[in-house]
Formats: structure tokens, sequence, C-alpha cells
């Protein structure tokens, strides 16, 4: 069964960095474009930032995230700097079927909380 598993929220100060990691099982991510989602208490869920051969981040992230792929680990990470208050959200791991589309699976998320 395909199961992607979320780590390395918790809490961080305003201003810091957080790296979380996003791990595959039953699946290659290498074939899927992934993407990190983050949906905040009483918001929408949105895009923070996506991999395919290239990558992509929602501007409210750009010059101070970076997604990047551990295919060894089968693995996606995303380095986020700078972190704050507003980032306050669970951050969910999405992978896509690359040229398909039709598998389509979430991690369950980690909770990242910004604060003094």
């Amino acid at each position: 069964q395909a199961q992607l598993v979320e780590a390395g929220g918790g809490l961080v100060q305003p201003g810091g960095s957080l790296r979380l990691s996003c791990a595959a099982s039953g699946i290659t991510f290498s074939i899927y474009n992934v993407a990190w989602y983050r949906q905040a208490p009483g918001k929408q869920r949105e895009l923070v930032a996506s991999i395919t051969s290239s990558t992509n981040y929602a501007d409210s992230v750009k010059g101070r995230s970076t997604i990047s792929r551990d295919n060894a680990k089968n693995t996606v990470l995303l380095q986020m700097n700078s972190m704050k208050p507003e980032n306050t959200a669970v951050y969910y791991c999405n992978a896509r079927r690359i040229m398909t589309g039709v598998h389509n699976y979430w991690g369950q998320g980690t909770q990242v909380t910004v604060s003094s």
C-alpha cells in the first residue's frame, strides 16, 4: 500500500528554520510530482512548493524555501527558512503520478507551529 509519511514538524521561533521530509513507501517518488501543501486552521489548503524535474514555489516562500529530492531514500525534503507566525499550519505531502495524475496520494500531515 502506498504511504507517505511527513516528519520534521514542530515548534520553531519566528525567523527560524525547519526541514520537513516526506518519505514514500509503496511507490517510487522519482516518477511522481511531489508537492508540499499547508493548511492553517480556518484557512484553505495552499500549495507551498512542488518538484518534478524542476522546482516551483509559492510566491510567499520564494527565496526562503527549497524543495529537493533524495531518490536514494525515496524522500522529498522541504527546507524552510525565515519562518513567520503566519506559516503555522499542518503541512501535507502530496504525490501525483507524472503523465497520468491518476495516482494521487497524501500524507497524514505534520504540524508546524511558528511562535516565540
